[in-house]
């Protein structure tokens, strides 16, 4: 009888053991350098995190990058800024193109450089030397010409918000030839040279105007170059009342320094817009965004307005699909997820951590699918009650409150395994350094050996490692684990792929090398 204890028989593939060790020395599977990439590109801000400093980041991403074809380095800048909504990591890999011999470069440059902020940035990076050379070079000389020449004026004008470099430091890099007049004289404007004033696009002479007399009519352009005039709550409440909805719930604190919400009726007219169905489908805001901006409103801020964020969280989930069968969400809650989810940046760091998000996500999972069992870990599973009738903010709340000790992954999985649980679709939400359940390089992790007893009982059972931090290993690998990272809408559409047995392991890496340069 011993011997059929010790040598009892396994049904199924025997998985792989660990090739790698991962930020902690723990053992764990190596992502490929296709794999390492995507994860880097959605969620890599080049600040230092709990693990790796932001210097190391770009070091990985350089020497990535060097081992992949030029045309998928496009593809997943591409997918980083329209899919995954980053701003620093897409406008790096274009940078990297630059200095490579193909044409992905001058494709790519317009689908991810759609904004003045990215084209600034993607200016800095050129311009720091970090891919070897400072100075932009004729290529991308061109595109950054080309760029400004095919804006319209308020889309320059929104591009002169922000510095290091300003717009004015871009354009007398670059040098743009213009088409017309007008544009002459806004450069000229820009510059703060001489121009010609009968020429002036009329944007930027109403703007002119109202610094003489701010007793006119607001002008077109930025709030941010209004500032530092002189401007009545009114004036503000306009503005409030006409900018973009991102920029709304962006700005709700200065909205409070500057009296608008003290002004009649003003705080129940912006709470109906804050949720506002169509304006929030419109915006395309994602949850963290909204977190965000709830986890930030000050004591100024009325409390309508925060329910009014609570009511466009409610909405914005809807992207969050709902699964047949026994879902079970893990979100990790050790201590090295308290670390701000876009890293550490002085006075700039974001207060939204790691676990916040995790538990953002398993919030939503729990309202759009009321069945869904949540299992926080640490060492341990820490019994939590969630209540799926809650606001996903409620919940979220309770989660996050759970944070500290070290990081086990393969907790959840264990209680699950030992229950004989009925299991569909898991979904761990982790920085996936998992270190306290580790064991020998070259052993099968503890994650894959409790995910094995799991498939067992349930052989068409899937998992879902998401991965909120930019690391290059992972604790899972096997045909019925999904790897991905990010916390966009992409994700919640790639698991649902996956889930119902329409994708496969490598789905995410195909979905980036889909896309049409």
């Amino acid at each position: 009888m011993g011997i059929k204890a010790v040598f009892k028989t396994y049904f199924g593939k025997l998985p792989k053991g660990t090739d790698d060790v991962n930020r902690t020395g723990a053992a764990a599977y190596a992502l490929t350098a296709r794999e390492a990439l995507a994860q880097y590109a959605v969620t890599g801000t080049f600040n230092d995190t709990y693990y790796a400093g932001g210097g190391e980041q770009l070091e990985e991403v350089i020497k990535r990058a060097a081992e992949v074809e030029p045309e998928f380095l496009a593809k997943l800048a591409i997918y980083a800024a329209e899919k995954g909504h980053m701003k620093d990591m897409p406008v790096m890999l274009l940078a990297i193109l630059s200095s490579l011999e193909s044409d992905a470069f001058s494709r790519a440059f317009p689908r991810v450089v759609k904004s003045g902020k990215m084209m600034r940035g993607f200016v800095q990076v050129m311009r720091s030397g970090v891919t070897g050379r400072k100075s932009l070079g004729t290529r991308p000389k061109k595109m950054v010409q080309a760029w400004l020449e095919s804006r319209t004026v308020p889309q320059l004008l929104n591009a002169m918000v922000g510095n290091d470099p300003s717009l004015r430091d871009v354009i007398r890099m670059v040098h743009p030839k213009p088409k017309d007049a007008a544009r002459a004289a806004f450069y000229a404007w820009a510059l703060g040279k001489p121009y010609d004033v009968s020429a002036l696009p009329e944007e930027v002479a109403a703007f002119e105007a109202f610094k003489r007399d701010t007793s006119r009519p607001l002008p077109g352009v930025p709030f941010q170059m209004l500032t530092s005039l002189q401007m009545t709550a009114q004036q503000w409440a306009e503005i409030a009342l006409t900018g973009s909805w991102q920029m709304v719930r962006q700005n709700l604190n200065t909205f409070a320094r500057n009296g608008v919400f003290e002004i009649e009726g003003m705080t129940q007219k912006l709470a109906r817009r804050i949720a506002d169905p169509e304006e929030i489908r419109r915006s395309r805001v994602l949850p963290y965004q909204l977190m965000v901006a709830w986890e930030n409103t000050s004591e100024l801020v009325p409390q309508e307005i925060g329910d009014a964020l609570q009511q466009a969280m409610e909405i914005a989930v809807a992207s969050v699909p709902q699964f047949e069968g026994n879902v079970v969400v893990c979100p990790d809650v050790s201590g090295s997820m308290s670390s701000p989810v876009t890293g550490f940046l002085g006075t700039a760091t974001s207060k939204v951590r790691c676990v916040e998000i995790a538990a953002l996500v398993s919030a939503a999972f729990l309202r759009r699918n009321r069945s869904t069992r949540v299992l926080p870990f640490e060492v341990e599973v820490v019994p939590v009650s969630l209540d799926p009738s809650e606001s996903i903010m409620a919940n979220a709340a309770k989660l996050a409150a759970v944070c500290g000790g070290g990081t086990n992954c393969s907790a959840p999985l264990r209680q699950l395994a030992d229950e004989k649980a009925r299991v569909d679709l898991v979904v761990m939400v982790s920085d996936n350094q998992s270190w306290v359940d580790a064991g020998q390089k070259g052993s099968v992790s503890a994650v894959m050996a409790e995910w094995s007893r799991i498939k067992r009982h349930n052989p068409s059972a899937r998992l879902v490692c998401l991965d909120i931090q930019p690391y290059a290993t992972t604790s899972a690998r096997g045909e019925s684990v999904l790897n991905v990272g990010g916390f966009s809408d992409s994700v919640f559409e790639m698991i649902a792929l996956f889930a119902s047995g329409r994708s496969n392991p490598d789905a995410w890496v195909q979905r980036i090398e889909s896309i049409e340069l």
